[in-house]
């Protein structure tokens, strides 16, 4: 009688960077192209799931604000029922899995249960994006540093970091935070910084890209002129200035007051 083998269980947690699909790594698609099942996110481009194997079981355990396909208690069952009865599962992400992608939780998850675990980094979407658009996380002379802050903590709420960053010289970046852009003004009106310059950006790096760019004074009348959605970053600080349209937004916005 013949005995079936057992396939080695396996999770490799995979970055997908900002959403074009030539900005995953090649260890990205080497481990896509070995799986037996993909668990993937709602940030994540499809097209890749082209390079997974024609029989690799492909899954989506997206979430999105108020849609939530599976908790991530679920999802973290989900990884680790999976690869008891298929073998070598992959985790897509957006980004980069340990930039707010709850990556951490699903690795020590898995393995607390004996599953062998691989992490191959993404390129997150805090650098990458403004990247794309010209805008520099620091640049010599203009910021030493750079901070990255959830818009939406688990509890719904604004970060409190925001206020610290807002104290400082540093570029903040902010990711899912559009919903809150009218509390992130108040606060950098607090610190009298009404004329810090600001890029919300959506769609980074995809085809459907927008972006508004701006001061804090102007900011959310723009943003809603040129119809930004999520998913969408915010930037803010003097490193948006070297926008290759910065000053022409100036210019032609009539919400700049003098």
């Amino acid at each position: 009688m013949k005995t079936e083998t057992r396939k080695k269980t396996k999770l490799t947690l995979v970055g997908a960077g900002p959403g074009d699909v030539d900005l995953i790594t090649v260890k990205g698609v080497e481990a896509i192209g070995s799986a037996d099942v993909i668990l993937y996110d709602a940030l994540v481009n499809k097209e890749l799931l082209k390079y997974a194997p024609y029989d690799a079981l492909k899954i989506y355990v997206g979430k999105r604000k108020d849609k939530h396909t599976f908790t991530q208690d679920e999802i973290n069952s989900l990884i680790v029922e999976s690869a008891f009865s298929h073998g070598h599962v992959v985790r897509l992400k957006g980004g980069d899995a340990f930039v707010f992608g709850r990556g951490y939780e699903e690795l020590s998850y898995a393995e607390s249960l004996g599953i062998e675990t691989v992490i191959v980094p993404g390129i997150s979407s805090s650098i990458a994006v403004p990247e794309l658009q010209g805008i520099p996380v620091t640049n010599r002379g203009t910021s030493e540093s750079f901070w990255v802050i959830t818009g939406t903590t688990s509890n719904g709420k604004l970060s409190s970091d925001i206020e610290l960053a807002a104290k400082s010289t540093a570029t903040v970046v902010i990711l899912m935070g559009l919903n809150k852009l009218n509390e992130i003004v108040g606060i950098y009106k607090k610190q009298n910084k009404q004329n810090s310059a600001v890029a919300v950006i959506q769609n980074g790096s995809l085809p459907s890209e927008n972006s508004a760019i701006g001061t804090i004074e102007t900011i959310g009348e723009i943003v809603r002129e040129e119809k930004i959605g999520a998913p969408a970053i915010i930037v803010i600080g003097d490193v948006v200035k070297l926008h290759p349209y910065f000053s022409e937004s100036l210019i032609n916005s009539s919400y700049v007051t003098n």
